[in-house]
């Protein structure tokens, strides 16, 4: 049965087909479509040797034109010689009457290089083609996901932010009661595993009042941030310091169980606390009294326990003349506060 051929210009076989390629028998381009002509860099293609322009790797080396007839049907590999080395797939279909082969050829998976290697545009595809579209919607996708990766990173640094807020106390910037509570906890829990022993002290401001009463609150919040700055410069990274109520601070110290060194502590502390600090070149005078517990004081270490006897301590740090440190005395006695001075 007769078929009729169908005859098809080289410019409007380029727009069905912007990669493809007439090869002659004597295995020279006749034409190229357009996209493929860009992917070859500047100067004409016509009449240059097929194998000058492109090495074939499969379905296997191409050695002569008289094996392409033999690709015929098959998926081939080749690689342009020219410009990025772009592998490219395709297909041969030989021609009738001695005109030879064409070649449509494509990216495969390697179209979303190429596309940003060759700057291509919707315009360098066939028009049924949705490559484009669909590296178009990739790109949306990755950018809404890159958007949205930002965007949980950003709530969760706000969220961070809010919770370090909630548990800091905003003036001296010093754990606040809320913070002193979840750190003593956990450390009851691990020392009552025997896991680490801690110094649980309470320190009250001594003569605080004097200063917020003569030289006013802006006098007293300096003093409060001086003496924050003092119990970081006393204290590790390890430690808990905590402001706890208006000259109220905690400080809970990991792995002291040694009383008459944490009453040394202590004492250092006081004695840096009484040193003047000047509000408008008016020397503001305080103290402190300290008292400390021990966890293991206790069976079981139990916060709100070791919270009473440390103020209890504080009191009769205070009952005995101020600016000292006394240690909770699990026997009823009274033999190991230190003053500033010692």
């Amino acid at each position: 049965m007769m078929q009729d051929a169908a005859l098809v210009g080289t410019d409007a076989l380029g727009r069905l087909m912007p990669m493809y390629l007439w090869v002659t028998p004597a295995g020279l381009i006749r034409a190229v479509g357009p996209t493929l002509r860009k992917l070859c860099g500047e100067g004409s293609l016509i009449g240059t040797r097929f194998l000058d322009l492109f090495e074939v790797e499969k379905p296997r080396a191409l050695l002569s034109m008289a094996d392409v007839e033999a690709f015929t049907g098959q998926r081939i590999l080749v690689t342009l010689k020219r410009g990025q080395g772009t592998t490219l797939r395709g297909q041969v279909q030989p021609l009738d009457a001695g005109q030879g082969w064409i070649l449509n050829l494509s990216f495969g998976i390697s179209v979303a290089e190429a596309v940003r290697d060759y700057r291509l545009t919707n315009a360098d595809f066939a028009p049924t083609d949705l490559t484009v579209e669909l590296l178009y919607l990739t790109e949306v996708k990755a950018a809404v996901m890159s958007e949205l990766a930002a965007l949980n990173r950003r709530l969760e640094a706000a969220r961070a932010a809010s919770e370090a807020q909630a548990l800091t106390d905003a003036l001296t910037g010093l754990a606040n009661r809320r913070a002193l509570d979840a750190e003593l906890a956990r450390a009851c829990h691990l020392a009552a595993r025997g896991e680490g022993q801690f110094a649980l002290l309470h320190l009250d401001l001594d003569f605080f009042k004097a200063v917020n009463d003569t030289l006013g609150h802006a006098a007293g919040d300096l003093v409060l941030t001086e003496v924050a700055g003092v119990l970081r410069e006393e204290t590790r990274k390890s430690d808990t310091v905590a402001r706890v109520g208006g000259d109220e601070f905690v400080i809970l110290l990991r792995g002291e169980a040694d009383a008459d060194r944490v009453a040394r502590i202590g004492a250092r502390i006081i004695s840096e606390l009484e040193r003047p600090i000047l509000y408008e070149e008016q020397p503001c005078r305080i103290s402190g009294s300290i008292g400390v517990t021990l966890s293991r004081f206790y069976a079981t270490p139990d916060p709100e326990r070791m919270h009473s006897d440390a103020d209890e301590a504080t009191y009769a740090s205070k009952r005995g003349g101020r600016g000292r440190c006394t240690v909770w005395d699990v026997n009823g006695r009274d033999d190991t506060a230190k003053g500033a001075a010692e």
